[in-house]
């Protein structure tokens, strides 16, 4: 048979797909304890949210009454950088076309989490040979056996998504039976949704699902389900459905699948009808998420008080030149022109001085055109990638791109929820094989260091080395170069001043001018960003 594709129930469900993702292709409102449990019923108009899923659909979650935005990814790791809590992993299993999408997208609509992860076990079935093939073409494959799907890589990637990492997911390209050559990558989030017909069939599999459920659907309807998908989605006849259905699909569930409801926590009759069943799961999940909530920043503010800065931290040398640029961009009544002309040329003397710290090795002596030799050095890597921090970090690029010819630019959007107090991981788009590059993170200034914090995990999470990260801001507050260097001690650290405090709203004393917004020449960029990632799905890193 063909493989079970999403939403081969027979209803129309389409999971939230906004790929916030690691490199390439198709790449997140804060979770709070007291967010309020939905009741679930038919007519639920569920809460923003982000969802990511392994298949090719549709950038958005689209309801019955309403179309779902991203609301930002809240932090997933404590004061020191490293991951707090994992996922909530929740398992969907049950036979084919018993409503596994649909239970998944009930689930998704009612959990009033911001960022769902949605894996379906269709994107991991093994690339078939040329006799495998031959027989896939004639219905005469049987996909519903373990041997179809590839288990190993399948546990490998679930158990990287729990850890709050990015992953490559195959897409599985059903016409041919062949793996695509491009590979979506799916960022980890706080809950991952895992469905598959032999999901509980593993038993590594297993260990890494907190809660596994049974969609348990009679037999006749999954049969009339198959019978309405393939008749009207892939022009297959009666007879060859019922052949494939009996010789295949039935004794498989009977003896792979079925066995299986015994490793259950719940079993939902009936699938996405069952809204009370489904209000029970929505309820525990939001239990079990209360007792990972993080919060960052007001930790932030009252940690590393009197310390020495680290040895991590290069500062400019203090120049009269360089402080003249200080005194007027730091002053209130600075014009917009002078602002812009004097913050930029800062921005460049920063950069030229952050290149200085770059491992050079000595490379192949040149012939100069007087006919001597001269013994060069070159970058000792493969190449500088620059990512800005949205919005302001983006003022920075031009800087950049002026010193460093043809390098890549990669960008973060992060942004604070004024409910929580909390940064949020919105939008990123990070260039391919990046995790082989040093990588300029650039943000105009650093405070707590929350921000930079998001970002240099999100970077870490896609394989950067920490030595091979270098923040760049043109002014840092002394709370934040501690709360970066604290958390990632071989991050280097580069900037033009550090001022000693924050006021109550984080911001920096003595400060800068707030006009730092307006240095790019389109200050509405980055949110004309975060409108094409929402609603084309170009946040692809």
């Amino acid at each position: 048979r063909q493989p079970e594709g999403p939403g081969s129930d027979g209803t129309v469900c389409s999971p939230a797909v906004f790929n916030l993702s690691g490199s390439g292709d198709d790449s997140l409102d804060g979770l709070t304890s007291h967010a309020p449990r939905c009741p679930l019923t038919p007519s639920l108009s569920p809460p923003k949210r982000t969802t990511s899923q392994s298949k090719t659909e549709p950038p958005l979650l689209r309801t019955n009454k309403r179309t779902i935005y991203t609301a930002g990814r809240p932090p997933w790791y404590n004061v020191t950088g490293t991951t707090f809590k994992e996922a909530f992993v929740i398992g969907l299993c049950g036979g084919s076309a018993s409503g596994k999408t649909t239970v998944a997208n009930k689930i998704i609509e009612a959990l009033d989490v911001p960022w769902v992860v949605l894996l379906s076990m269709d994107s991991f079935y093994k690339v078939l040979n040329p006799e495998e093939e031959e027989l896939a073409a004639k219905n005469e494959y049987n996909f519903d056996h373990p041997d179809a799907f590839d288990f190993e890589l399948l546990v490998n990637v679930l158990r990287k998504l729990k850890k709050g990492k990015s992953v490559k997911v195959p897409v599985y390209d059903f016409t041919s039976h062949c793996r695509r050559k491009e590979w979506k990558t799916v960022y980890g989030a706080n809950v991952v949704i895992f469905e598959g017909i032999l999901a509980f069939a593993n038993k590594e599999l297993l260990k890494l699902l907190d809660m596994k459920v049974f969609v348990d659907t009679d037999s006749d309807i999954r049969l009339i389900r198959r019978l309405k998908r393939d008749i009207s989605q892939r022009g297959r006849n009666i007879s060859g459905i019922i052949k494939q259905y009996n010789k295949f699909v039935k004794p498989a569930f009977e003896q792979y699948i079925e066995p299986t409801v015994q490793s259950a926590d719940i079993v939902v009759p009936r699938g996405g009808e069952n809204f009370v069943a489904l209000d029970l799961i929505v309820q525990h999940v939001h239990s079990q998420l209360e007792k990972r909530e993080i919060t960052v920043r007001s930790a932030l503010a009252s940690a590393h008080q009197g310390q020495p800065l680290p040895e991590t931290l290069s500062v400019m040398e203090s120049t009269p030149q360089v402080r003249g640029m200080h005194t007027i961009i730091r002053n209130k009544e600075t014009n917009r022109d002078e602002f812009i002309f004097y913050s930029k040329r800062l921005m460049r003397l920063l950069i030229e001085h952050a290149l200085s710290f770059l491992p050079l090795k000595v490379c192949v002596c040149v012939c100069t055109p007087q006919g001597g030799v001269y013994n060069g050095k070159r970058l000792s890597g493969k190449r500088i990638t620059g990512v800005s921090i949205l919005r302001a970090g983006e003022t920075m690029e031009q800087a950049l791109m002026a010193v460093c010819k043809d390098i890549r630019l990669g960008k973060i959007l992060i942004q604070t929820n004024h409910n929580t107090g909390e940064p949020e991981l919105h939008y990123l788009r990070l260039p391919k094989d990046i995790s082989e590059d040093y990588v300029i993170l650039m943000d105009s200034t650093v405070s707590t260091g929350a921000a930079a914090l998001m970002a240099i995990r999100v970077l870490l999470d896609h394989d950067v080395a920490e030595d091979k990260i270098f923040l760049l801001s043109l002014l840092m507050a002394e709370m934040g170069v501690h709360s970066v260097a604290y958390a990632f001690p071989r991050v280097r650290i580069i900037t033009t001043a550090v001022d000693k405090e924050v006021n109550d709203q984080f911001h920096i004393i003595p400060g800068i001018d707030a006009g730092i917004d307006v240095v790019h020449n389109n200050p509405d960029s980055s949110t004309q960003h975060v409108n094409d990632a929402r609603n084309t799905c170009v946040a692809s890193t």
